[in-house]
């Protein structure tokens, strides 16, 4: 793979990434060498806005009881339809919930695979995704080697790694660590991890902080879940849960939050919107980026 300015970047150690990145916040004018890359020009198109009605589902809460919780993602392997598939809420314990579907006609799982290990390399590979709210992407040197490690299929490269990422959620700019693992890993049934239930997957836990953090509080974590299914009229269909306020713990879902305290609303409300707008461009733009660049790292 050709090294150029923002390859180099993306392999800075921590400390130095995590200074750069009030700078990366801003959403500076691309650089010399970003322009002279071959995608670039996905970075500057007009961006498709979410379909009105679907957004809409995300201007207030739905109905807790209605949804999930963790201990419950099996569910998600069941034919059909489950009762909440679009709609954000807190759950009784506190926790924030988040259900998205999307409904991609020319997405294929292939398509999904590369991606997920294809935008991790550079800065402007993670813009183009959402160039409203995308601001850099970094990994260590042990992730950066695995997802280049083409002995590992596109679909098990990220296991294991982690993105550290600097994207705003509504909530300002933050920079959120996410750590992909294997389907198992988050605690899926196998035996009924297979299609028509499953095509593929990207997800795993995480947790972010403001870029502009100087102290040492915490901020609760939240599970991610990704999984995508044939759909009957062709693509692929889409269902995305986050659990904000649990981490895994010895391979299971574990509640951070102490008794009486819930995940802020805003902070629920601002991820779910997010995540439509971020998945309307990204299932428009996939099949076009992955004609072009599609099956290979080396651009």
């Amino acid at each position: 793979m050709a090294t150029n300015t923002a390859e180099r970047a993306a392999q800075l150690n921590f400390t130095e990434w995590y200074a750069s990145t009030p700078h990366k916040a801003d959403r500076p004018a691309l650089t010399a060498d970003e322009l002279k890359r071959p995608f670039a020009k996905y970075c500057s198109e007009p961006i498709p806005q979410p379909d009105p009605a679907h957004y809409a589902r995300m201007d207030g809460p739905c109905d807790p009881a209605k949804c999930i919780y963790p201990e419950q993602m099996n569910d998600l392997l069941n034919p059909g339809d489950l009762e909440m598939e679009i709609g954000w809420c807190n759950l009784a314990n506190g926790a924030g919930f988040i259900a998205n579907r999307m409904i991609y006609p020319d997405v294929t799982a292939e398509m999904v695979d590369w991606w997920f290990v294809w935008h991790t390399v550079e800065d402007l590979r993670y813009r183009i995704w959402y160039p409203p709210q995308h601001a850099g992407i970094m990994l260590s040197p042990e992730s950066r080697k695995r997802l280049l490690d083409q002995s590992i299929p596109f679909a098990e490269r990220n296991w294991g790694v982690t993105h550290h990422v600097t994207e705003d959620c509504n909530m300002g700019m933050e920079n959120i660590d996410i750590s992909f693992i294997s389907p198992k890993e988050f605690g899926f049934d196998m035996s009924r991890w297979k299609e028509p239930y499953v095509s593929t997957w990207a997800g795993g836990f995480g947790w972010a902080v403001t870029v502009y953090k100087t102290d040492e509080s915490i901020t609760a974590p939240a599970l991610m879940a990704h999984i995508f299914r044939r759909h009957p009229q062709g693509g692929l269909e889409h269902r995305t849960r986050f659990w904000m306020g649990y981490r895994m713990s010895n391979g299971k879902p574990e509640l951070t939050l102490p008794p009486g305290i819930k995940v802020p609303p805003p902070a629920v409300q601002g991820l779910a919107r997010h995540n439509v707008c971020e998945f309307t461009r990204w299932g428009k733009f996939l099949p076009r980026v992955y004609k072009e660049f599609g099956g290979r790292m080396e651009v």
